[in-house]
C-alpha cells in the first residue's frame, strides 16, 4: 500500500462501530492497543500521525444508561461529556505502552470555517507534531449543535489532512473500499482498487453505511476523498475490524485508494495563489532575498502595508520594484502590520502590547 508505506504525515479515521462493541457499548481494548502498536510503527520510521476518532457519544451513552436508538441533542451532548473523559483516557493509556503522548483537541465545523480558528488550530496542531505528540481529534459534541457541526468523521478526517498538509489520509470503516453499488444488496458491485478522479457516476453510486452507530455513509467517505485529493492528500477506504488494521493495509488488506494529482505543498500554494488579496505588504530587497531563499517573511524587511484584512486573511507581496512576487496569508491584521514595518522580532511584544509570531507571513502559507 505505498500511499501509506510512504507517507509521511497521516491521518487516520477510526468510527465508533470499531471502538465500541455494539452489543455491550465497551471500548473495544484489545483492538485499540493493535492500532496503538501500528501508530508506534508509523512513528518509529519517522512518520507524523493524527487520530481522528468518534466513540465519545457511544462510549457516554452506555455509561449514563440511555437506551439505544436515536438520541435528542442534549442527551447526545450529556453523552459526549461522560464518553469524551473515557475516550481520552483510553487512548492516552493505549499510546503512552508505546511511548507516545496523546493529546486531545476538540473542535467544529466554525473552527474551519473562520479563518483565525483554522490557524490557531493549525499551529496548535503543527506544534503538537513537531513535539512528537500524537493528537487524538473529535468533534466537540458537547457544545455543537446542527448549524456549526460537520456531522460526520469522515468529512472532519479530510479537513484535519487538509490543514496539517497530509499525504496520506486512511479511513478505517465498515466495508473495505468504494463499491459500485452495496456489495451487502448487490452481488454484482464491485470495489474501485484505485481510482484516479472522481467522476458523477462515481458520486452518484455511492450509497449509504450499514453501520448501527457510524453517522457517515459512502457518500460522505468520497466527499472526503474529494476533499482530501484537491489539497494533494491520498485517501483510503479499507475495512478496519480487523486486529493491526494500518498493518494489514501495508500488507495489502483489501481497500480502495483516492490517488491525489498535486503533493500536499504544491497543492496549498495553488490555493493561497488562487485568492483575492484583500492588501498588499511591500518588502526591501534583503527580505525579497530571504523569500527566494525559502525564508519567511518578517516586519523588519517590509516597508509599506496597505489595504484592510484581518488575520489569516490573504495578501500581495510586493517586490523593491513594486511589482507582485507572491501572495501568502498574513499573521497579522493590517493596523498590527503597519505598526510593525520595519520593526525586529524582539520589538513586537513592546509594540504591540503582548507576544506576537515572529514572523508577519510564514514561509509555509506563501506562493512566490
Amino acid at each position: 500500500m505505498a500511499a501509506l508505506s510512504e507517507a509521511r504525515r497521516i491521518v487516520v479515521k477510526i468510527g465508533s462501530a470499531l471502538l465500541v462493541d455494539a452489543q455491550t457499548g465497551a471500548l473495544r481494548a484489545d483492538w485499540l492497543a493493535s492500532l496503538a502498536a501500528d501508530v508506534g510503527r508509523l512513528k518509529n520510521r519517522g512518520a507524523d500521525v493524527v487520530l481522528v476518532s468518534s466513540g465519545s457519544i457511544a462510549l457516554g451513552r452506555g455509561a449514563l444508561g440511555l437506551p439505544s436508538g436515536a438520541l435528542s441533542l442534549e442527551q447526545s451532548q450529556a453523552a459526549a461529556a461522560v464518553g469524551q473523559i473515557r475516550l481520552a483516557r483510553a487512548y492516552e493509556e493505549a499510546l503512552a505502552a508505546h511511548d507516545i503522548t496523546a493529546a486531545q483537541v476538540l473542535v467544529t465545523l466554525e473552527d474551519s470555517a473562520d479563518r483565525r480558528r483554522y490557524l490557531n488550530a493549525r499551529a496548535t496542531l503543527e506544534t503538537l507534531l513537531g513535539l512528537g505528540a500524537v493528537a487524538i481529534v473529535n468533534e466537540n459534541d458537547t457544545i455543537a449543535t446542527d448549524e456549526i457541526r460537520f456531522g460526520d468523521n469522515d468529512r472532519l478526517a479530510a479537513q484535519v489532512a487538509v490543514t496539517i498538509g497530509a499525504d496520506c489520509a486512511v479511513l478505517l470503516s465498515d466495508v473495505d473500499g468504494f463499491y459500485s453499488g452495496n456489495p451487502q444488496t448487490d452481488p454484482g458491485a464491485t470495489r474501485y482498487d484505485v481510482v484516479e478522479e472522481i467522476t458523477p457516476a462515481m458520486e452518484a453510486q455511492a450509497g449509504e453505511g450499514v453501520s448501527g452507530l457510524s453517522k457517515g455513509g459512502m457518500k460522505t467517505k468520497v466527499m472526503a476523498a474529494k476533499t482530501a485529493t484537491a489539497a494533494g492528500c491520498a485517501l483510503v477506504i479499507t475495512e478496519g475490524s480487523r486486529m493491526h488494521p494500518l498493518l494489514g493495509l501495508e500488507e495489502g488488506a483489501p481497500q480502495t485508494l483516492f490517488k491525489a494529482r498535486l503533493s500536499p505543498a504544491s497543492a496549498r500554494k495553488h490555493w493561497i495563489a488562487s485568492m483575492k488579496p484583500k492588501g498588499a505588504v511591500a518588502i526591501d530587497a534583503g527580505a525579497a532575498r530571504a523569500l527566494a531563499q525559502g525564508k519567511s517573511l518578517l516586519p523588519a524587511g517590509v516597508r509599506a502595508v496597505t489595504g484592510r484584512f484581518g488575520r489569516g486573511d490573504p495578501v500581495e507581496i510586493l517586490g523593491p520594484e513594486g511589482n507582485r512576487i507572491g501572495a501568502g496569508l498574513v499573521r497579522y491584521t493590517a493596523q498590527e502590520a503597519r505598526a510593525l514595518i520595519g520593526k525586529r522580532s524582539g520589538e513586537i511584544e513592546a509594540v504591540l502590547g503582548y507576544p506576537g509570531r515572529a514572523a508577519l507571513i510564514h514561509r509555509d502559507d506563501m506562493a512566490l
